[in-house]
């Protein structure tokens, strides 16, 4: 046992397997949350609102509370080379 900590050792019983995430299946969701874009996007929690308050997001919906993405409006946007909101409201409209 290798000592981990004030007085601890490392044992089966008080080594925990990373957390799984507990999001339902994104390929089945209309709209998803920021917890769920920072997971498709790889990035943090923090680095969604940052990025959506900076405008390089696509806008999101306020869905009663809460406020929700688009899932196919992502992965269009995504696919789209990832740009600005301003951008990607412009080149929407073209595509409409």
């Amino acid at each position: 046992m290798k000592p981990i900590g004030k007085g601890m050792a490392m044992t089966e019983q008080n080594v925990q397997p990373k957390q799984q995430c507990r999001c339902r299946s994104l390929d089945a969701a209309l709209a998803i949350s920021a917890r769920e874009l920072a997971e498709m996007l790889g990035i943090s929690l923090r680095q969604v609102w940052r990025l959506s308050s900076a405008g390089k997001l696509p806008r999101p919906l306020k869905v009663g509370g809460s406020v929700r993405w688009d899932r196919d409006e992502i992965l269009r946007w995504f696919r789209e080379g990832c740009p600005d909101r301003r951008t990607w409201e412009v080149r929407k409209a073209v595509l409409a």
